[in-house]
């Protein structure tokens, strides 16, 4: 039986490129005529990529998280309300793909956002085992656990080689946020 549709994508490793990647596979279906739900974990949404999909018809970005802050600054209760807060928003996203009928749904950083456990790893295998037969999904972050692995059909690594953050450089605005 060929499979067309509906697969598993993971974007994952220490190197540049993951959420561009996802980006890109978004507008690139968005562009054949697809439609698009696109999600960040972890971010405020304020990078530049959040600016331009919002702009594209098909493609609907969801609002993250306001309060997001690096999770080494969190207090408990703080860590608490995060974990809340992404467990509700899979749900809301689980329901929004089952009503309407999207091609791609791209969840930016889920992977560290398990990793924090912030999304239990048994929800998000869920909410892929439940998803729409033909709905693409694409995972991206660092370190995925071996249960997403074995159920991905494509994994991609990028692997940092060099960076300018190794000398110091900070995030620059236009090419890293």
């Amino acid at each position: 039986m060929e499979i067309n549709t509906g697969l598993i994508h993971i974007y994952h490793g220490d190197g540049k490129g993951k959420t561009t990647c996802a980006t890109g596979l978004a507008v690139r279906c968005a562009g054949g005529g697809g439609k698009v739900l696109y999600y960040q974990f972890l971010k405020n949404g304020s990078s530049g990529e959040i600016n331009i999909l919002k702009n594209i018809s098909n493609i609907t970005v969801m609002e993250g998280y306001e309060k997001i802050k690096f999770s080494f600054l969190m207090t408990e209760e703080e860590e608490r309300e995060t974990k809340e807060y992404y467990g509700n928003k899979l749900k809301e996203i689980s329901e929004k793909i089952s009503i309407e009928d999207y091609q791609l749904l791209v969840l930016d950083e889920v992977l560290h956002a398990v990793n924090k456990g912030y999304i239990e790893l048994e929800e998000l295998l869920d909410f892929i085992k439940n998803k729409p037969e033909k709905l693409e999904v694409v995972l991206t972050g660092r370190d995925p656990k071996e249960e997403l692995l074995e159920i991905a059909d494509y994994v991609t690594e990028m692997k940092k080689i060099k960076h300018p953050f190794d000398r110091g450089v900070a995030s620059r605005h236009l090419i890293e946020d």
